[in-house]
């Protein structure tokens, strides 16, 4: 991940990670987004949800501003990560291939929209947030757990089973 240090930094990673998320929706095609696969019983499809969850929490933790810990999407009673993956999973499975792309799509504009609402001191300034443990939103990398944990084996889905 590219260091940044301005609010206007932070907003082109976050429009080029959207450009690469579009370019990898259409990469795995429309043929290939609901079979299991990229990530063991998992299909593409329910990656997107699984990201856009995590994502909805980063954004409302955003919108509610510094010092603020707002209500989760999931049940509080929920703690553990794979309890919320499953918990995530199970909200998506069902639902229409559009609609979960769509909302996948979307998150990218709201997390931009929810950092563009910030002043500027709030994104550059360390500590701000206290779930940042410490460092600024600008050296936020929200997209890290898609390139280190889901991308790997999904290109490997892609060039060997997934076509």
């Amino acid at each position: 991940m590219e260091s940044v240090t301005t609010k206007d930094e932070l907003l082109a990673r976050i429009r080029a990670e959207h450009t690469g998320w579009r370019a990898l929706v259409a990469e795995v095609g429309e043929g290939r987004v609901e079979r299991p696969g990229p990530m063991g019983e998992w299909t593409f499809k329910d990656l997107a949800a699984h990201l856009s969850g995590w994502r909805e929490r980063t954004i409302r933790r955003l919108e509610a501003g510094p010092g603020v810990e707002p209500a989760t999407l999931w049940p509080a009673t929920l703690t553990d990560d794979d309890e919320i993956n499953d918990w995530i999973h199970e909200r998506n499975c069902d639902r229409p291939l559009r609609d979960v792309l769509s909302d996948a799509d979307a998150s990218h504009d709201r997390l931009a929209a929810a950092i563009v609402a910030l002043p500027d001191a709030d994104v550059t300034t360390p500590g701000r947030f206290v779930w940042m443990e410490g460092r600024s939103l600008a050296d936020a990398d929200f997209f890290g757990h898609l390139h280190e944990e889901h991308e790997p084996s999904l290109r490997a889905w892609l060039a060997n089973a997934g076509s």
